[in-house]
Protein backbone atom coordinates (compact mmCIF):
# COMPACT_ATOMS: atom_id res chain seq x y z
CA UNK A 1 0.00 0.00 0.00
CA UNK A 2 1.37 3.43 -0.82
CA UNK A 3 1.61 6.29 2.03
CA UNK A 4 2.71 9.52 1.84
CA UNK A 5 4.94 11.09 4.29
CA UNK A 6 6.10 14.61 4.79
CA UNK A 7 9.71 15.59 5.86
CA UNK A 8 10.51 18.78 7.50
CA UNK A 9 8.23 21.90 6.40
CA UNK A 10 7.58 21.13 3.17
CA UNK A 11 9.02 17.88 1.97
CA UNK A 12 6.65 15.06 1.07
CA UNK A 13 7.76 11.04 0.31
CA UNK A 14 5.11 8.71 -0.97
CA UNK A 15 6.00 5.05 -1.30
CA UNK A 16 5.05 1.45 0.22
CA UNK A 17 4.04 1.56 4.13
CA UNK A 18 6.79 -0.68 6.04
CA UNK A 19 5.43 0.01 9.53
CA UNK A 20 4.15 2.54 12.01
CA UNK A 21 6.36 3.76 14.13
CA UNK A 22 5.69 4.23 18.15
CA UNK A 23 6.33 7.74 18.08
CA UNK A 24 3.54 8.46 15.39
CA UNK A 25 5.57 9.14 12.47
CA UNK A 26 5.20 6.35 9.73
CA UNK A 27 8.04 4.41 7.82
CA UNK A 28 7.99 4.01 3.88
CA UNK A 29 10.31 2.62 1.44
CA UNK A 30 11.40 3.90 -1.73
CA UNK A 31 13.76 2.19 -4.02
CA UNK A 32 16.35 0.83 -1.22
CA UNK A 33 16.03 3.55 1.42
CA UNK A 34 13.19 3.45 4.51
CA UNK A 35 12.41 7.31 5.24
CA UNK A 36 10.48 8.37 8.82
CA UNK A 37 7.92 11.41 9.17
CA UNK A 38 4.57 12.23 9.53
CA UNK A 39 1.79 10.91 7.93
CA UNK A 40 -0.33 13.06 5.31
CA UNK A 41 -3.88 13.45 6.55
CA UNK A 42 -6.92 12.53 4.07
CA UNK A 43 -9.01 15.79 3.59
Amino acid sequence: MLRTITLGSCVSVQGIFVKDLADGRVAVKVDETVYAGTPVRKN
